[in-house]
């Protein structure tokens, strides 16, 4: 590889830049090269629609997608939640780091809990899935409370809450700690309680499919277990034709080590002791009404198959169940 410098594209918004700047410093060692950011605008930056009105699938990613195959940069970071299921043959997802925590978090009012929040709680996301969670642990722990329908930045998100338009926001764990905001969480999510996005807390690193070098270096900042963890969780969403604004959580783990006393296990732990994956689905309507929740157990997938074979297999007992009747959003 030549000493010139690679060129990464990546959303202008802080945490975009934030998370891509990490990446571009581990590329960087990796290669010994330069890396230099170029900022790209999404349609999903510009509109200010909600991403169930504008189809969620893609996006934040269209624009990055189209700048690679037109050879503008070399390669781009993803938050890989944003990514469509369907990999374009142009393009080859060259390495999923190390996952950060998946977990959603509450930024509440008077550093509140969530089960602390007053009755009629306004609690703000932009997200079906979490409005569906919420709304059917509120209904099953007799809590009162509105989730309320937004957009916006973390800043902007935050912002309803102090200056009190909103109880409290729901955010993802990984977001805050990326951007050195997660001393502002009140309260972690528990996943037993609201499943993350599939993929949720992974960044995808995409470039050209015929750049044989590139893909080559990248891959040494590809982690295995958090690869085939995503990989189960985006078949199972691809099984049940969901596009990422339908109200679908799903998170692939370690099965727990007994006493850890955790409900998820850090991808960086405990590999040498636990040799199963767990892998949890829910979908539900976003008044929390009706959910189908199910979850399925087998050895640590060693390929790609193996983990999107386990994805599928829990997509057929939910659809079984009546998953495809809760989808408000389908794939196009």
């Amino acid at each position: 590889m030549s000493d010139k410098a690679l060129r990464l594209g990546t959303r202008r918004s802080r945490l975009a830049m934030a998370q891509s700047g990490q990446v571009a410093d581990a590329v960087s060692q990796v290669t010994g090269r330069p890396v230099e950011l170029v900022e790209i605008t999404t349609y999903g930056d510009t509109s200010r629609e909600h991403l169930a009105q504008i189809g969620g699938t893609g996006v934040f990613v269209t624009a990055l997608r189209d700048a690679l195959v037109r050879g503008e940069v070399d390669f781009a970071v993803h938050s890989l939640k944003d990514l469509p299921t369907t990999q374009p043959e142009e393009l080859v997802l060259a390495a999923v780091p190390v996952r950060e925590d998946p977990r959603d978090v509450i930024v509440a009012r008077d550093a509140l809990k969530f089960t602390d929040l007053p009755r009629g709680a306004r609690i703000g996301t932009g997200s079906p899935r979490r409005m569906a969670q919420l709304n059917a642990y509120a209904r099953s722990h007799g809590l009162d409370i509105e989730t309320v329908p937004i957009r916006g930045n973390v800043d902007t998100r935050i912002g309803f809450v102090r200056d009190g338009k909103l109880d409290a926001v729901v955010l993802a764990a990984a977001g805050l700690n990326r951007i050195g905001r997660s001393d502002e969480v009140t309260d972690f999510l528990s996943v037993d309680t609201v499943l993350p996005a599939p993929g949720q807390g992974a960044l995808a690193i995409e470039c050209a499919a015929h750049d044989a070098d590139l893909i080559a270096a990248l891959a040494e900042l590809d982690d295995p277990f958090t690869r085939a963890a995503v990989t189960a969780e985006r078949s199972l969403l691809a099984a049940l034709e969901a596009g990422c604004s339908a109200p679908v959580g799903a998170l692939a783990d370690l099965a727990p080590v007994p006493g850890s006393g955790r409900d998820w296990a850090d991808p960086r732990a405990d590999r040498q002791i636990v040799k199963e994956m767990r892998l949890r689905g829910v979908v539900g309507t976003t008044d929390g009404a009706t959910m189908v929740q199910l979850s399925t157990t087998g050895p640590v997938p060693r390929a790609h198959d193996q983990a999107a074979a386990l994805g599928r297999g829990l997509a057929t007992e939910m659809l079984a169940q009546g998953a495809a009747g809760l989808m408000g959003e389908r794939a196009h």
